[in-house]
């Protein structure tokens, strides 16, 4: 349960549009009531999207959905459900890589990397190993050279140059 207050006011900032002075309770306004061409305010239209295919009518029922995970897309179930619709969305085309937010810190991500990255591994869908030690080797990058480094100039010195 999230205070009224707080609801809204992370419904306002999170949509750049003041709703402090709204009940709860009022109906959430269609995406054309704030729409700008100037400024499409994506997250307005992705929750107003959510809002729609969900059937969520009210000021409340929006944050209380988007509050924890920011309006992005929630799995929840058992890890081989969760794998499921992992699996669905890199198969299809529709993710390359997911970012996690877990509910709670540490103890939901240790669930998620306890149980849904093994059950990822054993689909193969998850690397069991890394390529290297640094993230670009991980990726198959090579090293840029450093433009802004000088190339020093290999100096030698004899005992006569010396002193």
């Amino acid at each position: 349960m999230i205070m009224p207050g707080a609801g809204l006011l992370f419904l306002s900032e999170f949509t750049q549009i003041d709703f402090r002075g709204f009940h709860p309770d009022d109906p959430f306004p269609e995406y054309d009531t704030y729409a700008d061409p100037t400024n499409p305010r994506v997250r307005y239209k992705i929750i107003c999207d959510i809002a729609k295919r969900e059937g969520l009518k009210t000021l409340r029922d929006i944050y209380e959905r988007i509050s924890s995970a920011r309006g992005h897309f929630e799995v929840t179930g058992t890890p081989e459900q969760i794998a499921d619709q992992l699996e669905e969305w890199f198969v299809k085309g529709g993710a390359d890589g997911f970012n996690v937010i877990p509910p709670t810190f540490p103890e939901d991500l240790n669930l998620i990397v306890d149980y849904v990255i093994p059950e990822l591994q054993r689909r193969g869908l998850f690397r069991e190993e890394y390529e290297g030690d640094t993230l670009r080797s991980h990726l198959g990058l090579k090293i840029p050279e450093n433009p802004n480094a000088k190339k020093r100039e290999k100096v030698t010195t004899t005992p006569s140059s010396i002193g």
